[in-house]
């Protein structure tokens, strides 16, 4: 009787509500390591560096052990061998058995006890949105031909440090360019490729060669590259001499006052106590256009008679001609030449505003003269840089 009362319930069911449903199969070990070394290669993709031993970074901290057990594993750094982009796995034969908790963390190869607080971001069974993704997804690689950008990236940082380059805030997509530098995520990234731009739902983008400093590279979108910029609290342009004073230029007012051209020269001289000096060049300010300032250079001492040839010219608002002589003399200091020159009567001239110092330094300088920052720093020719005073 009890029999036949079940097989009742049993076939009254019509909700199946009794139904065993089979059981969701777990996720299988290839897929946790691939997942689990996915972390490690998005976490080298944004810092640019391979996680390090920090305990302050208990996400850092993990994956850093993570990587330690996976390098211990020869299997499983043979088996991760096509994603690992950044060449983050070498086989290194372990040393010692797990005697401690940091053992037991390194040891934990696919992440099963990671803070699981942090997966509460992370969607699931959540149906995909419509939205159009490009055809080709940008991702970092080794850079094979680094070294012909390393010297680039070394340049860049001498002239943030002595002020002929600036960082300033990203503010637009019309400021990435071919040979322009940015910062991303405290990465400099130079921008060494645009490809032919393209208009779609009016909007413009481009496929980009980027080349960062770490030695990798990447073949991001133009708007992906400014979106992230954006994002990115840290993210900077850095101008150039070039950008910086045409950014002064485009924030001269109607009432502003141009009061004449500040110009830097390289002279032409033949004689061997002139043309002997590597990285001679004069700074002047003069009222008239400089070319008919210097048309009788041959003949005047204060161009140490000879010719010369006009490297840049600046033109200045508000500037005072008297303070120039001072300024200039006091940034420069002992970089100021000291030669006698004759004038054609025979007369001794020790001319001025003649400095020995790298072009990219006298063109800071010149900068520094229009904007008035001059009086903040001087030039230190021990190290060839610009330092506050």
């Amino acid at each position: 009787m009890e029999k036949d009362a079940l097989l009742k319930i049993l076939d009254d069911d019509d909700l199946g509500l009794l139904n065993i449903k089979p059981k969701r199969s777990s996720i299988t070990v290839d897929e946790r390591l691939l997942q689990s070394f996915q972390q490690i290669n998005d976490f080298y993709r944004q810092h640019g560096k391979e996680p390090e031993s920090n305990p302050s970074n208990i996400l850092e901290f993990q994956l850093f052990n993570r990587l330690k057990g996976l390098r211990a594993s020869k299997e499983k750094c043979e088996a991760l061998q096509e994603v690992d982009e950044f060449h983050l796995l070498t086989f290194i034969e372990p040393e010692k058995p797990i005697t401690s908790v940091a053992d037991i963390f390194s040891d934990d190869s696919f992440g099963l006890l990671d803070d699981e607080a942090e997966s509460i971001f992370d969607l699931k069974h959540v149906p995909k949105s419509p939205m159009e993704m490009p055809e080709k997804i940008a991702q970092r690689k080794r850079c094979k031909d680094f070294d012909q950008f390393e010297h680039l990236f070394k340049q860049c940082h001498a002239e943030l440090t002595s002020g002929v380059r600036e960082a300033r805030q990203f503010t637009g997509e019309q400021q990435i360019k071919p040979g322009h530098f940015f910062v991303l995520h405290g990465v400099m990234v130079y921008v060494s490729e645009v490809g032919e731009k393209e208009v779609k739902n009016g909007k413009v983008n481009a496929r980009l060669r980027c080349i960062f400093e770490n030695g990798t590279e990447s073949n991001m979108l133009l708007r992906s590259l400014a979106t992230e910029l954006y994002k990115d609290e840290t993210g900077r342009r850095i101008l150039d001499h070039h950008e910086k004073a045409l950014e002064a230029l485009e924030q001269i007012k109607a009432e502003d006052e141009k009061t004449g051209y500040l110009y830097v020269l390289q002279s032409l001289s033949q004689e061997t106590n002139i043309a002997s000096i590597e990285n001679l060049f004069k700074i002047g300010y003069s009222t008239v256009l400089v070319q008919e300032r210097i048309k009788n250079a041959a003949e005047e001492p204060t161009y140490l008679m000879a010719p010369v040839k006009v490297v840049e010219v600046f033109e200045c608002y508000n500037l005072n001609p008297q303070k120039f002589e001072l300024l200039l003399h006091t940034f420069f200091g002992k970089a100021c030449l000291n030669v006698d020159v004759f004038d054609k009567t025979g007369k001794r001239f020790s001319p001025r505003e003649w400095f020995v110092a790298p072009l990219r330094i006298i063109e800071a300088a010149a900068n520094m003269l229009i904007s008035g920052e001059i009086v903040n720093y001087r030039y230190d020719p021990d190290s060839s840089g610009i330092v506050e005073r």
